[in-house]
């Protein structure tokens, strides 16, 4: 059997990372594996994933969930990134790979801006045989962040951001900023 490994957390926490160390392990053995990442994230450009300190590797790009699948053959390993994007389909997939013997290894924002769960990561957290959370440090107390505050009033879910749109923050920073936000 397979297994399914998530990696979530705040943004600039590390999971990318994390994701990409798991991967490079791999270079040294004869374990196949393929990246792939979501169409909607072009922040690192259209075949790559990329950390906030410019590692990368390369990533295949992909409209929905359902292309892992059929892309998977010949696979021992997948890995998946900002998974928070797909919909709830790639716990089915994350799932059947699984099944089939394939080691999945999948990361994404465990949160969304408002601090509730995002997407499909809960479940995917629940079918995992290993969940790891990665934190960043918060921009207004130093303490461990594990919340994504958004700097605009954009209300849209899904919004790419970086440090210019989006800091970390501990959860005393984040209530905070969030009340302010609401007056």
């Amino acid at each position: 059997m397979g297994s399914i490994e998530v990696i979530c957390g705040s943004m600039f926490s590390g999971k990318t990372e994390e994701l990409i160390k798991r991967i490079e392990k791999l270079n040294n053995t004869n374990l196949n594996y393929k990246v792939f990442k979501p169409e909607i994230d072009k922040r690192s450009g259209e075949s790559k994933i990329q950390t906030h300190n410019n590692k990368s590797i390369d990533a295949i790009n992909i409209k929905n969930a359902g292309e892992i699948i059929n892309q998977s053959n010949d696979c021992d390993v997948i890995a998946i990134d900002e998974a928070q994007f797909f919909t709830e389909d790639i716990v089915d997939v994350c799932d059947t790979l699984a099944n089939k013997g394939i080691r999945v290894i999948i990361a994404g924002l465990d949160m969304d801006y408002l601090g509730k769960p995002f997407g499909p990561m809960p479940k995917l957290m629940a079918i995992a045989e290993d969940v790891i959370k990665v934190h960043a440090v918060c921009t207004e107390t130093g303490k461990p962040a594990n919340y994504s505050f958004r700097k605009s009033n954009n209300n849209d879910t899904v919004m790419l951001g970086e440090k210019n749109e989006y800091e970390p923050l501990s959860r005393e920073a984040f209530v905070s900023k969030m009340k302010k936000k609401k007056n």
